[in-house]
Formats: C-alpha cells, structure tokens, sequence
C-alpha cells in the first residue's frame, strides 16, 4: 500500500512539472512596427468556459493596423487559477504595437 501511495504521488508530482503555460500570437497587418506594448487580463470563469470581460485587441491597439496580440495564460494567471480551483481562469493579452 505505501509502495502505491508513492508511485502515485511521484506521477502527480511528475505530471505537475510538465504542465506549462499556454500562449498564442496572431499577427494584424504587417505586425508589431514599434516596440510600444499595452496589457489586460481577460477574466473567465469555470476553467476559461464562461468569458465575464474579454479585452478586444482592436480597441487596445487604439486604431493601429499593424499589430501583434499574444494571449497567454501566465505563471500568475496559471496561480490565480490554481488557487480559486479552476472557478476563476484570468489570461492576459498583450498588444505590441
């Protein structure tokens, strides 16, 4: 029995090392011609299935054409949503312009 407990608590340990933050870039116009950014979290509820206020990127940009959004889940998106259980899932989106 203890031999059990430890696997297990080895491959959860294992499996919480191999977790990693997401992120995705998406490219408008001919992208970032600056190096002037602008961040703001994006507050979901139930694990990111229920948006509550999602930023837009073309409002963000302030009417630039050209400009790169990254959406992310970061190290302290992912801890906010570790510690409410996954109810509250925030994200942030940066606008590099």
């Amino acid at each position: 029995m203890k031999k059990k407990l430890i696997q297990l608590s080895a491959v959860l340990f294992v499996s919480l090392l191999m977790t990693s933050c997401y992120s995705y870039t998406t490219v408008v116009g001919d992208g970032s011609q600056g190096n002037q950014q602008i961040s703001k979290w994006n507050h979901y509820l139930i694990g990111g299935l229920a948006p509550i206020d999602v930023s837009d990127p073309a409002i963000l940009a302030g009417g630039v054409q050209d400009y790169t959004v990254k959406t992310e889940m970061s190290f302290v998106n992912g801890l906010v949503s570790a510690l409410t259980g996954g109810i509250y899932a925030p994200t942030t989106t940066t606008i590099y312009k």
